[in-house]
């Protein structure tokens, strides 16, 4: 899961440094050009693109299924104790507030 976020916080920094290096590059040029605004607009969201289609198939290739697995039965297992608890703790109460 730390490779994961590992990747993850990766790409968000090369499209930022992208999106930075975007708006200096528009600064410096004629800031009255929309076609250059445009271009950039384009470039910009180009590199998101490609870099949200890598993200995700990094993503598919790493995917576990026997860890999915155990995740959803550990999860189903322990909803169904909390709720019996949560049923035993309901009971208790209301003895303890009918009094018998």
């Amino acid at each position: 899961m730390g490779s994961r976020v590992l990747l993850a916080l990766f790409l968000v920094l090369l499209v930022l440094g992208y999106e930075v290096q975007g708006s200096q590059q528009l600064q410096q040029d004629d800031p009255g050009s929309p076609a250059l605004l445009d271009k950039m607009q384009e470039s910009i969201s180009g590199y998101w693109t490609f870099a949200k289609a890598a993200a995700e198939d990094l993503y598919q290739k790493s995917y576990l299924t026997s860890v999915d697995e155990k995740l959803r039965d550990m999860y189903s297992k322990s909803s169904a104790a909390m709720s019996t608890y949560a049923g035993i703790f309901t009971d208790q109460l209301l003895t303890l507030l009918k009094g018998e």
